[in-house]
């Protein structure tokens, strides 16, 4: 990997005898590869070029390091930079600095557009993004030619191709992880597919129970799951994780992936295809991209320490070098332009033509995580045998409807 040397910052301070504290999420696969060498490899480079800060990196597991940040500031620790899935409800609490305190503007203004409105809070940005993926529907092309079929492009054809392959005896025809990991992450694919969404597309408030939802919900219950083409797991016990390792494993014949399957699927020598997902018709929609975002609390007062630490965090160098390491899609404009003008990132050209017009979870609201959580915990009930999709959504949407009230009450006190 190579890292840029900066000694230029946000702010004039003398960063003196200064400790910065990161915690960060882990995107490796296991200690062969995790996220906590490439910190610590960058931290020694800032280091080397700005004598008297020192940055201490902290790596955890997705499926804790949410929750584990949210503890520490609760318990007035936070760290001075996390780098997670969320931002809102700490930038709501007035607990972190705002992004055009720490970085200079063509810094700012280099985060791709969709990403920097994303990353705002009553249109001030705080969170500054810090990765992007989009999403595919995989097919295993072996399977898929041993069955005689061609990539779906409707619902329809979605179907038809599990039921063939079904009967070839594909243990998972399509792979749908509802499961409490990821599993908002697959509802929103298949809302946006649906014509639907978490919000709606005019006012963007939340309408998760809206009819286009509900429709798409009834169909998978019906079509996909109720005949037996999800496999032997029950998708509201189906973890992201464990779809994708069944797919490494020849075991699923479609399922939705991001751009860090294609490499352990190589690995793995499995032969695979990438298509958006279908909608009903087989007209276009509108794709779902993720970001996770990088935040800075005011807590330790370390703003012109951090800013500089920031800066160089973002340098095109430092953003592909993580890209590269981990398949993810690089969050500014001018690091997005070097990779998809480089031959070796071909494989990720079609996520990065996804990104630009993109929708993004609702991470601007505040209730954003309590809503994810209720997504989590409930939508696998919406596709079992006897499920009622619209009573499931509807209460998902009570639940957001709550959030948001007590967020506006705590915002009125």
């Amino acid at each position: 990997m190579a890292f840029t040397l900066t000694g230029c910052g946000a702010g004039s301070g003398s960063g003196n005898d200064v400790t910065l504290k990161l915690v960060a999420a882990d995107y490796g696969s296991g200690e062969a590869n995790t996220s906590q060498k490439y910190w610590d490899d960058l931290a020694a480079a800032f280091e080397k070029k700005n004598p008297g800060i020192s940055v201490e990196v902290d790596v955890r597991s997705w499926k804790d390091v949410d929750r584990d940040v949210a503890e520490m500031v609760a318990n007035d620790q936070a760290p001075d930079m996390a780098q997670i899935g969320a931002y809102a409800d700490f930038a709501a609490e007035d607990r972190l600095y705002r992004t055009d305190e720490l970085l200079p503007i063509p810094t700012q203004a280099n985060f791709l557009p969709l990403l920097n409105q994303a990353g705002e809070v009553d249109r001030v940005q705080y969170g500054m993004p810090f990765a992007a993926s989009t999403r595919l529907l995989f097919f295993n092309k072996k399977l898929f030619a041993d069955a005689g079929l061609q990539p779906p492009k409707t619902w329809e054809d979605i179907r038809a191709a599990a039921a063939k392959l079904k009967a070839d005896g594909v243990t998972y025809p399509f792979a749908l992880p509802l499961g409490t990991e990821e599993s908002q992450a697959e509802t929103m694919m298949w809302m946006l597919s649906g014509g639907g969404g978490y919000r709606d597309a005019v006012n963007s408030e939340y309408d998760i129970d809206s009819a286009a939802n509900v429709e798409t919900f009834t169909w998978l219950r019906d079509k996909l799951v109720k005949p037996g083409l999800t496999g032997p797991t029950a998708p509201g016990h189906l973890d992201r994780q464990a779809a994708f390792e069944a797919f490494t494993k020849g075991e699923v014949g479609m399922l939705n992936g991001h751009p860090t399957l294609m490499e352990v699927a190589e690995k793995a020598g499995v032969d695979f295809g990438m298509v958006p997902l279908p909608s009903p018709d087989g007209a276009a929609t509108s794709s779902m991209g993720v970001a996770d975002w990088m935040m800075a609390f005011k807590q330790n007062g370390h703003r012109e320490e951090i800013g500089r630490f920031l800066q160089f965090v973002y340098r095109d160098e430092n953003v592909l070098a993580f890209s590269d390491a981990y398949d993810i899609l690089p969050v500014t404009v001018t690091a997005s332009t070097e990779m998809e003008s480089d031959a070796k990132h071909s494989k990720l050209k079609p996520f990065l033509e996804e990104l630009p017009t993109s929708e993004l979870y609702p991470v601007g609201k505040t209730s954003w995580a309590k809503v994810s959580k209720s997504v989590k915990a409930n939508i696998g009930k919406a596709v079992t045998e006897n499920g009622d999709p619209e009573a499931v959504l509807s209460g998902i949407a009570k639940e957001a409807a709550e959030a948001e009230a007590a967020e506006a009450a705590t915002s009125a006190k």
